[in-house]
């Protein structure tokens, strides 16, 4: 969708630029590096254990790595061309390249989120088949339903990203941007913008992808997390009782894989929710603060897919390892 006036912010070919100072790009770009490295080394070294443990390796491992290869893949395919843009090359795509670009964009970022919640999600029901009340069995080979999930949530979102496809362009040197979403994009890049037939249908999009799509997954991870939480808690009550059990001496290691689990998915919220705030007080009010906001929106894009490999460094046996073994070297 296109508006072929703005007041404010400049007129170039990539719409309308929200200016940004020499510190704030910087300050991306070092996150864009910290995005690329942390999630290649957790893909790499996790990825090694699965594929070296001959037994499959454990779920959360591969669900894990899925996480990272999605924030690498939005980093490489989204924040590199930023970065590129923002040091002052200004690079332009056609129609048909706009088209593909957008729907790459809307698939990833929608691949990001859905994976974090699966995340989750699989955390609760882990800590809950380690209670007195239930067995684990470790997996025996690849976890086939657990693959299948994974190829389901890529799946899905290609899908989703179809719409993406069909409504985007590219714009000219008068052509500004007058939507976005948080799934894709917080301002345009590379000449690429949305084309809805009306306005109606363009925000009508919008705030359909808002309720289904960014705003359910984070109070679905609300959920959860509190779910693991009170698992938690169930779990301290009955130590007491039944110290010796072999259940129960799984304990303390769930409770360290919850609070890293924990500490991401909450790091995951507050990053989304304030980039759904953010763009869509861009969307539908238009105010003094938009442009403030959509610094802020960028910015928060970038902090789980940098920050995240730092956390699971913290809490994973083997990253743990192999972050003290290259920092000692």
């Amino acid at each position: 969708m296109t508006d072929p006036m703005v007041e404010d912010g400049e007129l170039v070919g990539m719409g309308l630029r929200v200016p940004v100072s020499p510190v704030q790009t910087a300050f991306y770009i070092f996150l864009v590096i910290l995005g690329i490295l942390g999630n290649s080394t957790v893909i790499g070294v996790i990825g090694k254990s699965v594929i070296t443990d001959h037994v499959g390796g454990n779920n959360s491992d591969i669900i894990i790595i899925n996480m990272a290869l999605s924030n690498l893949l939005v980093s490489v395919m989204r924040n590199i061309p930023l970065v590129i843009s923002d040091i002052g090359l200004e690079l332009y795509s056609s129609k048909e390249w706009c088209q593909v670009l957008m729907g790459v964009w809307v698939w990833l970022r929608s691949v990001n989120v859905w994976s974090t919640l699966f995340l989750s999600a699989f955390h609760l029901q882990t800590l809950r088949r380690v209670t007195p009340m239930g067995t684990r069995n470790g997996p025996q080979g690849l976890p086939k339903t657990l693959l299948l999930i994974l190829a389901l949530i890529w799946l899905l979102n290609f899908v989703y990203s179809i719409p993406a496809h069909i409504f985007s362009t590219n714009g000219d040197m008068n052509t500004t941007e007058t939507l976005m979403l948080v799934s894709s994009t917080t301002r345009p890049l590379l000449g690429c913008v949305w084309n809805f037939p009306s306005i109606y249908s363009g925000l009508a999009y919008a705030t359909t992808s808002m309720v289904i799509h960014e705003t359910i997954p984070i109070i679905l991870m609300a959920f959860t997390n509190m779910g693991s939480l009170y698992t938690l808690y169930t779990h301290s009550r009955v130590r007491s009782s039944a110290e010796d059990g072999p259940v129960i001496k799984r304990v303390p290691a769930e409770r360290r894989a919850a609070k890293v689990i924990l500490t991401l998915i909450m790091l995951f919220i507050v990053s989304w929710g304030t980039s759904i705030i953010s763009v869509n007080y861009f969307n539908y009010n238009r105010g003094s603060s938009a442009e403030f906001l959509l610094v802020i929106a960028r910015f928060a894009n970038i902090i789980f897919i940098a920050m995240s490999p730092a956390v699971l460094a913290f809490g994973h046996r083997r990253l743990r390892s192999f972050v003290k073994s290259t920092l000692s070297y």
